[in-house]
């Protein structure tokens, strides 16, 4: 089965990983920021379920496909009948697992079908080794991997970051980065660079990159404010800020 935008087969080791990488913040915004609306569609007492995720970061919820062999390799089947009889963390944990045995199932079908050799397919492997598995990212764990938190502690008691093109990151009561567009020296550059490169985004998985971040007060993950829908501006009137994840938590009996 294949949807979430117009078909296409990657043929080469840049095409695939980018595939991977599509396919994989699909999932991964299934798994965390849209977990609520996740869990919702996954009815026990519907039919064998599947998750998809797609190259255009899509996600959906639906039947497997009915073709034998079909067309792509398939994700875990039946996803929705664990959903009730485990704890959601847990059931959660264990749909993420069986996405990233997905993930490279499907890259090295590419790999296969198009002939990759030795060498392409050790590089493929390696670029996507490099990115955290979404199992990691929906359990913390990849954040326990990095050396340090991804900011500092100031006098006041608030976060605060910086890269090559931030100069003053100064958050407020609900946590936000404001990036100052101003450049710096070629060697603060790579002592920025080298600081903060492990940040993860609490939702995409992706490293830190000079955009709007927010923390959540509760987990104290770091989002993209893209990932999470959260602007500047909206930041400027928050005083407690609770990730998708965290709110859901709160909110269900």
């Amino acid at each position: 089965m294949e949807g979430g935008g117009a078909r296409y087969n990657p043929r080469t080791v840049e095409e695939v990983f980018r595939d991977f990488k599509g396919r994989r913040a699909g999932i991964l915004r299934a798994l965390t920021t849209d977990v609520k609306e996740f869990f919702q569609q996954c009815n026990p007492e519907k039919d064998n379920l599947c998750l998809y995720g797609f190259p255009n970061e899509v996600w959906e919820v639906n039947l497997p496909a009915e073709e034998v062999p079909p067309e792509l390799p398939e994700p875990a089947l039946g996803i929705n009948f664990a959903r009730d009889g485990m704890q959601e963390k847990e059931w959660i944990s264990l749909v993420a697992v069986h996405s990233d045995a997905w993930l490279l199932s499907v890259s090295f079908y590419f790999g296969s079908r198009f002939g990759f050799d030795k060498a392409d397919r050790k590089r493929l492997f390696n670029m996507i080794n490099e990115v955290p598995t979404v199992f990691e990212v929906v359990t913390g764990s990849a954040k326990k991997q990095t050396e340090e938190q991804p900011s500092s502690v100031n006098k006041n008691g608030n976060r605060s970051k910086s890269n090559s093109k931030v100069r003053d990151l100064e958050v407020k009561s609900s946590r936000t980065i404001e990036v100052n567009d101003e450049e710096e020296g070629v060697e603060e550059e790579e002592e920025d660079e080298e600081e903060h490169g492990e940040t993860l985004c609490g939702a995409c998985g992706d490293n830190y990159a000079s955009d709007f971040w927010i923390c959540c007060d509760m987990c104290e993950k770091w989002f993209h404010g893209k990932c999470v829908k959260i602007t500047p501006a909206r930041a400027e009137h928050i005083k407690q800020y609770k990730c998708p994840s965290c709110s859901n938590k709160r909110a269900r009996p």
